[in-house]
């Protein structure tokens, strides 16, 4: 049995590396293509949907599928372009030392946009520590071309010191007016997210169907690379206002027991989960926020899932729930930094989290679920619509979604 395993394990890494080969000649025949790329440890998925949409008005794009494990999804998405394609919007996800390396061994791109850095997949099994996936997703940066540009968020710490050590053509944005393109006066409501874009002497008011903070960052990386790649104001305008979340990105969905569900249960960081709650804050109505772990974050495990309710202490939601073991330190801190004990709960796992929320929600309460993708907070949406739920893991290292999994009713 182990002897088959072997052989199998063999046959994918060769046919990997075969596909690599291919995708790298296929590269070298289509030299027409502007290779666009994006990494960081969040926004990744938003921002080359908006890159994306935003060059497609003038060029014909192919971009990274999102389901794609970040081994394959290079090689594939490249041979997936076709030889009238002109811009290749690539993500450059890694989660292991190294990794970066091999992407940019296969292809480099002209733009390349940082969206952020911090604590994700920096635990042992992965990046090991900070410092190293700040190393690994700078190598990104490093290797546009003399004439290329960089792309990054001066907003966030570790991606505006990677930027100010870079001695290349580079561009900040963010909502600092320190930076080259910045935005204010932000609105966030169930229909969307508008602001004011000020770039240089220039201010255009900006309107997309994205959701929160997030979707401010990832427009204002899209407004940069439609401007470098000549796209009129207006069709930069028009794209980014059809722009709609993907499901579990700060997506408004029918929740259980008549809620309105703001889910945004896809991934979680430090970063990700603080600007979510944030966004999620500014949205009217009684609201329930329901935190799961953040997960892979390394050693600093309890100092940042207290961080987390340090922050939610100062924002105006009226009731948090935290589910797992770790979240027991977010729930503390919370109560020790002012937050109403009486509007805060534990619980330890997803069924515990059903029963309080069927005493808690009532019709029209805005329910926002946030944790990393692995914590599958999508049973609790399960148990509240009276379904079969009997898996009681906290950590699952299944991707697929529970509604698919054969351990739901074992």
């Amino acid at each position: 049995m182990h002897e088959v395993k072997s052989d199998i394990q063999m046959l994918k890494k060769n046919f990997h590396l075969a596909r690599r080969k291919l995708a790298k000649i296929w590269l070298d025949v289509n030299l027409q293509i502007t290779v666009i790329g994006v990494t960081g440890s969040y926004g990744k998925t938003s921002t080359v949907r908006a890159i994306s949409e935003v060059l497609s008005t003038r060029y014909s794009v192919n971009k990274s599928d999102l389901n794609l494990d970040t081994v394959y999804n290079l090689p594939i998405t490249i041979l997936k372009t076709k030889i009238w394609n002109e811009v290749l919007v690539l993500e450059y996800g890694i989660d292991h030392l190294g990794e970066m390396d091999n992407h940019l061994s296969l292809v480099k791109p002209k733009i390349a946009v940082l969206t952020g850095i911090t604590s994700v997949h920096t635990d042992e099994e992965h990046l090991k520590s900070l410092e190293k996936a700040i190393e690994e997703k700078k190598k990104l940066i490093e290797s546009i071309p003399d004439d290329g540009l960089a792309v990054l968020n001066y907003d966030d710490e570790n991606s505006r010191k990677v930027g100010l050590a870079f001695r290349g053509r580079k561009i900040f944005y963010g909502q600092d007016r320190k930076a080259d393109v910045w935005a204010d006066e932000i609105e966030i409501t169930p229909r969307g997210t508008s602001f004011v874009l000020h770039d240089g002497e220039a201010e255009e008011e900006i309107r997309t169907g994205l959701l929160g903070f997030p979707a401010v960052y990832s427009c204002l990386a899209a407004w940069i690379v439609g401007r470098e790649q000549g796209i009129e104001i207006n069709k930069v305008k028009e794209k980014l206002a059809k722009l709609t979340p993907l499901p579990g990105r700060l997506s408004i969905e029918d929740g259980p027991l008549g809620t309105i569900l703001v889910n945004d249960s896809r991934r979680s960081n430090i970063v990700s989960a603080l600007v979510g709650l944030k966004s999620f804050a500014q949205l009217p109505g009684r609201k329930v926020a329901v935190l799961g772990e953040m997960g892979e974050i390394g050693d600093d495990e309890e100092k940042l899932h207290r961080k987390l309710g340090e922050e939610i202490a100062k924002m105006p939601i009226d009731f948090v729930v935290g589910v797992g073991p770790l979240t027991k330190f977010t729930i503390e801190e919370a109560s020790k930094r002012g937050f109403k004990k009486t509007n805060l709960f534990w619980a330890k796992d997803v069924q515990e989290t059903a029963e309080i929320l069927k005493k808690l929600l009532k019709k029209d309460n805005l329910l926002y679920l946030k944790a990393s993708l692995l914590r599958h907070l999508e049973r609790i949406i399960l148990l509240l619509e009276e379904k079969q739920v009997k898996c009681e893991k906290i950590v699952c290292h299944r991707y697929q979604p529970c509604t698919s999994c054969s351990e739901l009713s074992k």
